[in-house]
Parts: C-alpha cells; structure tokens; sequence
C-alpha cells in the first residue's frame, strides 16, 4: 500500500473510520464503547489512519458523530421505532454493542464485498437484535426503491440511518435518495451528518486527493443546508454540531474549544466550515419530476 494513496476503494473508508472508534473505546473515559471495533479496522485499517494526520487530528469529528447518532437512536427506539434501516452501513457494529429491544429489527445495507467481511469478522458474535443483511450498490435506483418499499410495508416506524453516505452523492442523486425515502409512510425519521460547502472545501484540500484516487470524491454540501431536504419531503427537526459536541464531550484541543464557543451556524451558513447531524422527519412523499 503507498502511503501516497492509502485509500484503494470506498469500502476502505469503513476500515479507517473503525480505527477512531477503536481509540475512543479503548479511553478510560469513553463516551460509548465499541469492542469490535479493531478488529473491524484490523492492520488495514490502522496503516490507512496512519497515513492521514489530519484526520488524526480530528477525530473528535468522528467521536462526535458516532455519540450523536448513539443518542438518537436510543431516543427513537424508546418512542417506538421498530426497524432501523442503517444505509452503507459499513463496519458499524450497534446491534451487537448497544442496549437494543430483541424486538427490533435492524437492516444493514451495503455493498456485498462489506457484508460479507463483517459476517467474517463477528460470526462468533451475537446481535441483541433481529439483523437483516442486504447486499446492494445504492447507486441501483431500481433496486433501492424495491427494497424501500418491501421494507416499508414490514415495519410501523421506521428509522434510516446515513452516516459518512451522502457526503459521496451529487446533488441530483442526494435529492433522488431523500425522495425515495419519503415514499413509504412508515419511514418516518432519518438521521444522516452534513457537511457545509466552507468545510467540505477544507476537506478537499486536507483529505481530498486519496478519495479522489479511490474514485469516491467527497461531493454533497449544500448551500442551503438541511433545509436542502426539505423540497423532497423532509422537515428538520434537529441539528446537531460536531464541533460544539466534541467541546461537550470534552475532545478538542484548547484552540478548538475556542471556536465552539462562536455561535453554531447549525449548517445553515455556506461560508463557515460546519459539520454536523440533522434529524429530519417524513412530512409525505416528495412530488416527482
């Protein structure tokens, strides 16, 4: 692997990300604990982590994330969400760590090669609930919204999860998946992180090139920001900044933790890096066309 281009495909990002999750977990005092996490990662994973020192930096971002998509999660199950639909769901082990309802059902989709690796690495593992598996390139409209609507019909309430997805979508095709998700009645919310154009242009230049390499270039900040969903059937109901959240968490650096004491753009602000997870809710299917 040359450490000029670390990432091979976009499956690696599931390798590297694991890495952080495996840092926070092995802390005295982490804010959630994942056991599987580096295993997940395994060698790969660490030398791809390695290779990048600004993401090193910054993995408060990712500490942040996770903790904010935990807590989320545990909130709607609580208010009776019975299937959770986790989108490129990656080396994401929640149905084995976190404290779920054995009622509820939880569905993984990615690509078939992901699937199959964390099959590998946790088949002497356990989830705490029902797992459901669906080996499926989310770039197959056809097959996307076959799946949406054989899902929709087998659940009440249901919660989609995008975490480290729709960063990778072009515009037309994040709007294309928000529209999707909004036909079946009982996807009810939708938890997904959102990057500010101001950021996603920082990103470019810090970690850009090795996914552009990989073919997988970090692409979807709009300018208006969650409000972006709202034309394709989405209304916000929650946004939450990473960075303010890492400063709660007790994970930045002194000099962050003096720029998450400025006011929180809540995304909404093209010109200032932001990142962050929203909270939308199904307000009826988009019209078409």
């Amino acid at each position: 692997m040359s450490s000029a281009n670390p990432i091979r495909y976009i499956s690696d990002t599931a390798l590297w990300v694991a890495v952080y999750r495996a840092q926070e977990s092995e802390r005295a005092d982490a804010v959630f604990r994942d056991p599987y996490a580096r295993r997940l990662a395994g060698d790969r994973g660490t030398q791809i982590a390695a290779s990048m020192p600004f993401a090193q930096r910054h993995s408060w971002s990712y500490t942040a994330r996770t903790w904010l998509v935990d807590q989320i999660i545990e909130r709607e199950v609580q208010q009776g969400t019975d299937m959770v639909i986790n989108l490129a769901a990656g080396l994401d082990s929640r149905p084995y760590r976190m404290q779920l309802p054995a009622l509820l059902r939880w569905v993984e989709v990615d690509l078939p090669d992901m699937l199959n690796y964390k099959q590998e690495v946790l088949a002497a593992e356990h989830p705490v609930c029902a797992v459901e598996r669906v080996p499926l390139d989310l770039r197959d409209t056809a097959a996307r919204r076959a799946l949406f609507h054989r899902l929709g019909g087998e659940a009440k309430r249901v919660l989609m999860v995008s975490e480290g997805l729709i960063v990778y979508f072009e515009a037309d095709g994040a709007a294309e998946l928000a529209r999707d998700l909004s036909a079946p009645s009982s996807f009810r919310r939708w938890v997904t992180d959102l990057t500010s154009p101001a950021l996603l242009k920082m990103l470019h230049k810090a970690i850009g090139g090795p996914l552009l390499d990989a073919g997988s270039p970090l692409k979807f900040a709009p300018q208006e920001g969650p409000q972006f969903f709202a034309r394709y059937g989405w209304k916000v109901v929650e946004t939450r900044s990473l960075l303010q959240t890492a400063a709660k968490l007790k994970r930045l650096s002194f000099g962050m933790r003096l720029l998450s004491l400025l006011p929180d753009p809540a995304g909404r602000k093209p010109d200032k890096p932001w990142g962050g997870v929203c909270l939308l809710e199904n307000s009826g299917p988009a019209p078409t066309g």
